[in-house]
């Protein structure tokens, strides 16, 4: 499917949502940085862009994510998901 709509973000979420399914960090990292790139994200795919990266030892790059999804979703109205992510980098990261 992506392959006929390359720019298509709602099928590179998807995808990405089923490489983390099965485990397969490197393609959700390299999957969700295009739709990043393309889509005007809410905060979501930061989340699962930070769990990648630590699924991956890449500890900077999950906090970067992390602290991005937290500006993303408060510029979207969605102040719950900030504080999950403020939550995630207090308690697992330390920050």
């Amino acid at each position: 499917m992506l392959e006929a709509e390359p720019d298509n973000t709602m099928v590179m979420f998807g995808l990405a949502k089923e490489y983390e399914k099965l485990g397969e960090y490197k393609q959700v990292i390299d999957t969700l940085e295009q739709y990043l790139a393309k889509a005007d994200d809410e905060g979501n795919a930061y989340g699962t862009l930070a769990t990648a990266y630590m699924n991956t030892g890449d500890r900077e790059k999950a906090i970067d994510a992390l602290k991005k999804g937290i500006d993303v979703s408060l510029a979207h109205g969605h102040p719950s998901m900030a504080n999950e992510y403020k939550m995630t980098l207090d308690l697992d990261y330390g920050e």
